[in-house]
Formats: C-alpha cells, structure tokens, sequence
C-alpha cells in the first residue's frame, strides 16, 4: 500500500488483519500495522488511541461480517417463521465453521482476541440474540410458534445451539456425524416451539 492514499479506520483494520493472520496477536503491533500501510505508527494512533482499541476493533469487524449475513435472514420476505429460524441457526453454523476451517491461523487468533474484548463479544452476542428474538416474535405473530417470553425463548434457542456456534467447540465441527447432530438439535427445537403452538 502507499501512502498517496487517504488513511481511513478501514484500512487500518484490513492492515490489522493481514498483519494478525502473518504474525498471530501475541507478536502482531502497531508498527507492524503502520508499516504494511506505509504510514508512521502515529498515524494508526490518530484513528485508535490505543492498541486493545485497534484489536476491539478489528474483532467488532470480524464478528460483524456474521451478523450481517444473519441479518439478510431476518429481513427476508415471504418466508416462513420457522423456514427463518431453520436458515438462521444453519448460516451461523456454517459461517463458524468456513472460519475454523478455512482461515485456521485468523480463526486462532480471532479466538485469542475474543477472550480480550469481552465487551464487543457481550455486544455482539446481544445482537444475535435479539435478532433469533425477531424470528420468535414473528412466529408468535403468524400462529407458527407460542412463546410468553419471546427474549427467553430465543436465549433458549441460542444456548441449545451453543455447541455449533461457540468457538471452543470448533474441533467438534469436522467430525462427520457433526450435520446429522446439528439438524436433529434444529429439529427438537423446532418441535418445541410447534407443539406448543398446537396445544
């Protein structure tokens, strides 16, 4: 990169990037960062006052990206409740997954980075959790599902997935019985929330 162009929070956070996947967090800096963007380590210090600010930051990127393709699920017309919550719990599933196996040293390092900036993964997980609170509140509307406590049940929802979503579980995810186990979850829990709305 040169420095002929304009510096922006993007950039830096595309530089951290590369520099995290080639270095890993515990040997990756601010000058390193500064140097693949060819700018003085200052520069990155006028967009991120500090070093766990640009590695919050980085990881906020990195964890948005799911959000929004989740999001794309919850916005979807003519579709139903639960062909949402099908679609949602599989595309969080298979997004984690494609991280863990297609990226092993940026999902490694994102892993380290996760456990540093609790804050933007409590926000994040927030996200998720309000958005599975969308499907269930709109199953609720159209008589597909019967949930009191919608923000409840969708908690519910998402700890029941726990084990195809948290990283901890990652190793787990290329065993070969690891979709049949996944839609058989999918499946009880669905069976749930349908067999309530049918008593």
């Amino acid at each position: 990169m040169t420095t002929t162009e304009t510096l922006t929070a993007e950039r830096i956070l595309e530089a951290t990037e590369e520099v995290l996947r080639r270095y890993g967090p515990a040997k990756a800096t601010v000058v390193d960062v500064a140097r693949v963007l060819g700018v003085s380590h200052g520069s990155v210090y006028r967009h991120f006052r500090t070093k766990a600010a640009l590695r919050e930051a980085v990881t906020a990127r990195w964890l948005g990206r799911t959000e929004v393709l989740l999001s794309e699920i919850v916005e979807a017309p003519a579709r139903s409740a639960e062909e949402k919550l099908r679609a949602w719990l599989a595309c969080l599933f298979e997004t984690k997954r494609h991280k863990a196996g297609g990226d092993p040293e940026l999902f490694a390092t994102y892993s380290v980075l996760i456990t540093e900036a609790s804050g933007v993964v409590d926000e994040h997980l927030v996200t998720l959790v309000g958005q599975l609170t969308r499907i269930v509140e709109e199953g609720v509307r159209g008589g597909e599902f019967e949930a009191p406590e919608p923000v409840a049940m969708a908690q519910a929802v998402f700890d029941a997935t726990d084990r195809f979503h948290d990283p901890v579980h990652a190793p787990e995810w290329r065993r070969p019985s690891i979709d049949d186990e996944f839609r058989a979850v999918c499946e009880l829990l669905l069976r749930g929330l349908r067999a309530s709305a049918a008593s």
